[in-house]
């Protein structure tokens, strides 16, 4: 692919922020990430005023229409790190459904939150895109504005437990199988303390 500036010189980067290709004359790098000169000198003088017409960042309808494709989406808003954990949970949501040793119950359990993720990917894109287009921070899994939490990596770890629980036949005990509904509710619990607690 060549630089979105010189047509003529291969790209070496994509700016984390538009996503646009760069060659290593174009490239700025901050903190180990690539920005092009425009999303740089925009995030050091802050928002300015949007002009009717031009985007600022990447279109939030174009973001969840990829969204749908895993990783593809978060791609697209240049999170690279984070659409790799989506194709890996993707395919391990696939693998588990396919596993021989886990109960009807299980299987409903991951099928349920197969379906989840397949809805939580394109919402996800979405308001990043949105988000970025308007100068606003990131918003967080839960809505929160996005924070230095690992959640990618408590869902890989959550996932090998899965993978580790299956390869040893614990999957197969009927206690799992009748039981992960409680997961669900401890979620939504979780879910209605975050959206009742008062900023402090």
């Amino acid at each position: 692919m060549k630089c979105a500036v010189h047509t003529d010189i291969d790209a070496t980067g994509f700016c984390r922020n538009c996503g646009k290709a760069l060659c290593a004359q174009c490239a700025r790098e901050v903190r180990g990430a690539l920005y092009c000169e425009a999303c740089l000198s925009h995030m050091v003088a802050g928002p300015s005023p949007a002009v009717p017409g031009v985007s600022t960042g990447p279109n939030p309808a174009a973001a969840c229409a990829l969204g749908f494709v895993p990783g593809l989406g978060a791609v697209y808003n240049g999170e690279y790190v984070k659409g790799l954990i989506h194709v890996v949970i993707f395919g391990g949501l696939i693998a588990i459904m396919n596993s021989d040793s886990i109960t009807s119950g299980m299987q409903a359990m991951i099928v349920v939150f197969f379906i989840a993720f397949c809805f939580y990917m394109p919402i996800e894109a979405y308001r990043t895109a949105r988000a970025r287009q308007l100068g606003q921070p990131i918003p967080g899994i839960f809505g929160e504005t996005e924070s230095h939490r690992p959640i990618g990596a408590f869902v890989l770890i959550g996932l090998g437990v899965l993978f580790l629980l299956d390869t040893l036949g614990l999957l197969s005990s009927v206690w799992i199988g009748r039981l992960w509904p409680l997961g669900l509710v401890a979620l939504g619990v979780l879910l209605i303390w975050k959206r009742t607690q008062v900023p402090s």
